[in-house]
């Protein structure tokens, strides 16, 4: 079980914006890609989630900005959970470059859903368990 997961990103020519960096909407890409790969880190693929017919929504994002990232720069995205409840989770994510500088913080509140009927639905205490709990930083 890994607490906090540390998911390593190098900034691509796609990613810069006409400011010449990183366009906000991709840090939620980057921090979805976060979440996606310390759930399949530990043992929650979105495979095994759909053959579950579960899975997580995003119900609220919550970014604050701090420096820009730019085309080449190597960022390393810290992603922990902070709380389950029964259908709900709470996630963090700090956004840092090589020199350790701070980015840009987040957190994203996240539903879990049957997929069948798009509605929140208990977390399965198997899917709970293997998500080590850390109070925000």
């Amino acid at each position: 079980m890994i607490g906090i997961f540390e998911f390593p990103y190098t900034v691509l020519g796609a990613d810069i914006d006409e400011l010449n960096h990183a366009a906000n909407y991709h840090y939620l890409r980057w921090m979805q890609g976060a979440a996606v790969a310390h759930s399949s880190a530990n043992g929650w693929s979105p495979q095994k989630y759909l053959a579950q017919g579960s899975g997580w929504v995003a119900r609220s994002h919550n970014i604050v900005y701090l420096k820009p990232a730019y085309e080449g720069n190597a960022l390393i995205i810290k992603t922990w959970v902070s709380a389950m409840k029964s259908a709900t989770s709470q996630r963090h994510y700090e956004i840092m470059n090589a020199d350790g500088e701070m980015l840009a913080k987040a957190e994203t509140n996240w539903a879990f859903i049957k997929l069948s009927t798009q509605k929140p639905t208990r977390i399965p205490i198997e899917v709970a368990k293997c998500f080590k709990i850390k109070n925000a930083a």
